[in-house]
């Protein structure tokens, strides 16, 4: 990929191989993840911004406005993957030694509108739509003959022997259909903004190397989760550096996870 992304379409990319990731990999990763971050805290500060500012919204929209909370939130799906690939071309710049600069780094996530992304986007809210509804129909299935409660100032219902089944029902589903999503934006993401791939085979070659290297690849979703639900609890606040630290240490171990050929 050239420096300016400016040139006309290039011939298709061929399609790296997938190589064996250790734990030791994991550790690596996210030691380069916190050294990019550091070289370039302002790219990383910005980027996060966007999901501190939407969780604040959302909460300010929460009160009574559920309709409101859905369709904002599913701009989160539409956004992240824009904003997880200003992360990592940062660190693609920085691991080839090109300079950094805001208009250059903007540049590569606003031209990223007319290639592979907004299809990755597109995939996310649609997998996002059908969690939600998914989620709704547990809730009916198990919830659904018991006395009506308002649920938002009473939540004794969550403790009947119904609710702790829906809870745990609905966090095992969350959980597999996450790790799924994981599964098919860990590499997929980073390979569109280097290579000239299209979005499904993207995503079929980041299955791939998930489910090839499938216990390191479980301790790593697990640390974004643990990590990602720590940095919930101030505020938010805590995201304006976990985000940052895991996009970095993403692109790094997507270039230690496939072989790129020349």
């Amino acid at each position: 990929m050239t420096d300016t992304l400016t040139e006309g379409a290039p011939p298709p990319s061929p399609l790296p191989a997938t190589r064996k990731v250790w734990l030791k990999d994991i550790l690596d990763c996210l030691k380069a993840g916190w050294r990019d971050f550091r070289t370039a805290p302002q790219f990383g500060l910005f980027f996060s911004a966007v999901y501190v500012l939407g969780g604040f919204g959302m909460l300010w929209l929460s009160a009574g406005h559920v309709t409101w909370v859905l369709a904002t939130s599913l701009g989160f799906p539409l956004a992240a993957p824009f904003a997880a690939v200003g992360l990592y071309e940062v660190s693609r710049r920085l691991e080839a030694g090109l300079p950094l600069s805001w208009s250059a780094v903007l540049g590569v996530v606003w031209q990223e509108r007319t290639r592979q992304i907004p299809w990755m986007g597109a995939i996310i809210v649609i997998y996002f739509l059908f969690w939600t509804f998914l989620a709704h129909m547990l809730f009916a299935v198990f919830m659904g003959l018991s006395t009506m409660t308002n649920i938002s100032s009473s939540y004794e219902v969550f403790l009947t022997p119904n609710g702790l089944t829906m809870i745990a029902v609905e966090l095992g589903v969350g959980a597999v259909l996450a790790f799924l999503l994981f599964a098919m934006t860990l590499t997929s993401l980073p390979l569109l903004l280097e290579k000239e791939v299209d979005f499904i085979s993207a995503m079929l070659l980041s299955i791939r190397v998930v489910s090839e290297n499938l216990p390191v690849m479980l301790v790593w979703a697990v640390i974004i989760a643990v990590l990602s639900l720590v940095a919930l609890v101030p505020w938010f606040l805590g995201l304006m550096i976990v985000l940052p630290i895991l996009g970095h240490a993403t692109w790094h171990l997507y270039r230690r996870a496939l072989e790129h050929p020349e």
